[in-house]
């Protein structure tokens, strides 16, 4: 039933790998990145709850409750994915970002509710675990595809403001990979019907549903909604911001500016050519890098996935661990002149990211209303874009300054960020939150 989740994280892989590569090489100035980058978390804002209410109020005979949500985000997501690399334009590639993201949050909410739908409480450490493993095996190849697409043969160079061959069949590989796996999914997979009675006596309007949802909300939940605002603002500022403060700060071959070079003097205009050239090999080398955190995720999902399936986890002690590795592998970036030690960071990173996409949902699951389930899991998204957007608009840039001009201090803000998320761990008390053992 998780098996969707390849294409997803494809999409998100994707997405979050090379975007800000797409938007560079588009003309877009490193210090205007993050704000090109708004619309994924405002349409996740508008999105997830809205599907998340729709979708425990659905049933149809033949795809269920999640699964006609699943069906109509792929179909977009992939239709997304493979036009953007084409956008001649900076503004239409972010208007492809909008419509990417926002399709990919169709599809994506409805899957962390069918876990919860189709699990008890025992299971559901493991079932969201199993969900990460994954999403790591996704994170992993989308991230190498450009990578290994030019080693193919495939050129990644082109003409100025011209996404390179390479991206664009890898993006082309993640759209078949997307609609593919969710098809898999939602033919292989059934759902229980609902309880009529309970559909039948929770009948309020949206609007009233949403206010009443919020100001019900369980004391858990806001606590988990901190650490998730700090890691997702850590998240947010690496995916916008790591390849150009890495193929600038490691690599030493930032984005060349077209404005910067007269081309019509064949000189310039060919070392226009040769420093373009070292850009885009250094962001896929990045790209490649950072597939190393979906490894590392992966590989952590599955050693809780063995642990899980016959014993206890304390979700708490794992996650905030998890956490303060990651937030130190976002740290030494800034201590790193030799390309390979990348590796070291992401792996770090990787377990990070393993426990965000499971620990939290599986904390959260144990503190709600099963009836409310979809609505839930698509409101708790809201401690997930609302730091996305307070980046976006301005937050990255201004912290990361504080601490230097240097574009590397952008990672250093995600790490600190990772950290204070970590510590946040403390603030949660509950104990059948924490731990459920498995009898």
């Amino acid at each position: 039933m998780s098996f969707g989740f390849l294409g997803i994280q494809f999409g998100f892989a994707l997405q979050g790998g090379f975007m800000s590569r797409i938007f560079q090489t588009l003309g877009a100035e490193k210090e205007a990145i993050p704000m090109l980058w708004i619309a994924a978390p405002l349409t996740g804002l508008l999105v997830q709850p809205i599907i998340g209410y729709l979708s425990d109020r659905t049933w149809h005979p033949k795809l269920g409750r999640r699964r006609p949500y699943f069906l109509i985000g792929a179909i977009l997501s992939s239709l997304a994915l493979f036009f953007v690399p084409y956008s001649p334009y900076l503004w239409i590639a972010a208007g492809f970002l909008w419509v990417l993201d926002a399709s990919i949050n169709i599809s994506m909410e409805p899957f962390r509710a069918l876990v919860a739908d189709k699990l008890n409480d025992e299971q559901r450490s493991y079932g969201f675990v199993v969900q990460t493993l994954i999403i790591g095996i996704g994170t992993w190849i989308a991230s190498n595809l450009p990578w290994v697409v030019t080693k193919l043969g495939v050129s990644n160079e082109a003409g100025p403001g011209v996404v390179p061959p390479s991206v664009k069949i890898a993006f082309a590989i993640g759209a078949f990979v997307f609609i593919s796996s969710i098809l898999y999914t939602i033919f292989t997979t059934s759902e229980y019907p609902p309880d009529e009675s309970k559909l039948e006596n929770n009948q309020n309007s949206f609007v009233k549903d949403i206010f009443t949802s919020i100001l019900e909300m369980p004391s858990t939940m806001k606590k988990l909604g901190i650490i998730q605002f700090f890691s997702w603002f850590a998240f947010f500022v690496m995916w916008s911001l790591a390849t150009p403060a890495l193929t600038e700060h490691v690599f030493k071959a930032p984005s060349p500016i077209m404005d910067q070079y007269n081309m019509q003097i064949e000189e310039e205009a060919y070392q226009f050519e040769l420093d373009n050239k070292k850009y885009q090999d250094a962001a896929d080398l990045v790209g490649s890098y950072m597939g190393t955190y979906g490894l590392s995720s992966m590989a952590f999902a599955l050693l809780l996935t063995l642990y899980t399936s016959k014993r206890r986890i304390n979700r708490k002690m794992t996650h905030m661990i998890s956490l303060l590795l990651g937030g130190s592998g976002f740290i030494i970036m800034r201590f790193i002149d030799n390309p390979n030690w990348l590796i070291l960071s992401f792996m770090l990173i990787g377990i990070s990211w393993g426990s965000i996409l499971s620990m939290p949902y599986a904390m959260l699951s144990s503190s709600i209303d099963e009836n409310k389930m979809g609505l839930y899991m698509g409101l708790f998204n809201m401690f997930i874009v609302f730091p996305q957007i307070i980046a976006a608009l301005g937050g990255a840039n201004f912290l990361s300054n504080l601490l230097g001009d240097d574009s590397i201090n952008a990672m250093t803000l995600a790490g600190i960020c990772l950290i204070v998320a970590g510590l946040s761990n403390n603030l949660i008390t509950d104990k059948s939150v924490i731990s459920y053992a498995n009898d």
